[in-house]
């Protein structure tokens, strides 16, 4: 990937603080919502970032009032003049997406970014309200159903400003390369599945300790496949109304989202990078991908290190994408026309 972005020398090391900084002029009187928010963590730092540079409105929706409110106060001490509002969003459950949903359509008739933060990680099989495996059900599905709920909002703020600002963001990993989308099993029921939708080999660190069909990897793979395809389908669908979509891998940061984990599932994870970022720098990548102006033009869809990379050609091609859409609205029972 050669993609140049406004600043080809911003690498691992950046920190959001540093990108919210430079891109001041488009975070600036814009209205963002960032979908799970917790005191130290990507979501947080995400948001400090962009309220240093003047939001007209930052909505912070996540599950947990508590942990918003933290959040919220942490923003308000920092940045007092700054206008915050939470909403409550909990992705495993449908009925919970569409009400906030309609409480962020009370909030603002405009929404310039929304970044797609929120995520779980678990080992053991767990469902959403609706009976979806939890990580598949949570990281994507949730967002799906949220991010069409909200598209009124998205248009309207396209409508007044260059094509291709508006984004949604939706936070992914280099885990996708671990699975595609198991179509014919991503409940995982162990029915059979096609080559083509089986995942790659794992190593023994990510094995261990697994029973039945589940494996809490495979399934984490499947929900971050799901989560570039995802931002390849709203291109699709959505660049000719000024909208466009990137995914994001942060980079490895240790949060909340490893709390399920079991003392052999943290030392695996830990052995996956030799690099891990703070949380600062862990929300560096994502705000290239919301506000960098050379992204107004569609350049790829998978950005790390702050800078454009390539993704498993699983999670990129537009058949598989448009397949995912069709899945992904029969599980919220609802056919979108955008």
């Amino acid at each position: 990937m050669t993609t140049t972005l406004t600043h080809p020398e911003w690498n691992q090391e950046t920190g959001g603080l540093e990108v919210a900084k430079a891109f001041g002029d488009r975070i600036k009187g814009k209205t963002v919502l960032i979908t799970g928010v917790s005191p130290e963590s990507i979501g947080s730092s995400t948001a400090l970032a962009i309220a240093s540079q003047s939001p007209t409105l930052l909505i912070l929706a996540s599950r947990t009032p508590s942990k918003l409110d933290a959040v919220s106060k942490y923003i308000h001490d920092e940045y007092p003049d700054i206008k915050v509002t939470t909403v409550l969003l909990d992705l495993g459950s449908q009925d919970s997406v569409k009400k906030a949903a309609m409480e962020v359509g009370k909030l603002t008739n405009r929404l310039d970014i929304i970044i797609n933060n929120a995520a779980i990680m678990t080992p053991k099989i767990q469902y959403t309200v609706e009976g979806i495996e939890a990580q598949f059900g949570s990281n994507h599905i949730g967002h799906f159903l949220f991010i069409n709920l909200l598209i009124p909002q998205i248009f309207t703020a396209a409508k007044s400003h260059p094509a291709g600002s508006t984004r949604v963001v939706n936070l992914t990993s280099l885990g996708h390369r671990l699975s595609p989308v198991r179509f014919h099993d991503y409940n995982f029921e162990g029915k059979e599945i096609p080559p083509e939708e089986a995942h790659v080999p794992l190593p023994p660190m990510f094995t261990k300790g697994q029973d039945g069909v589940y494996n809490g990897y495979i399934a984490y793979g499947q929900a971050k496949s799901a989560n570039v395809l995802f931002s390849v389908e709203l291109n699709k669908l959505l660049k000719d109304k000024g909208v466009l979509s990137y995914a994001v891998h942060p980079g490895s940061i240790w949060t909340g989202l490893s709390r399920d984990l079991d003392a052999d599932g943290e030392a695996a994870i830990r052995n996956t990078s030799p690099v891990w970022k703070n949380h600062d720098q862990g929300s560096a990548t994502t705000l290239v991908a919301a506000f960098d102006p050379a992204l107004d033009e569609p350049k790829g869809i998978l950005l790390h290190d702050c800078q454009m990379c390539d993704a498993a050609p699983h999670a990129t091609d537009p058949g598989i994408a448009e397949r995912l859409w069709a899945l992904s609205e029969k599980l919220v029972k609802t056919d979108f026309k955008l």
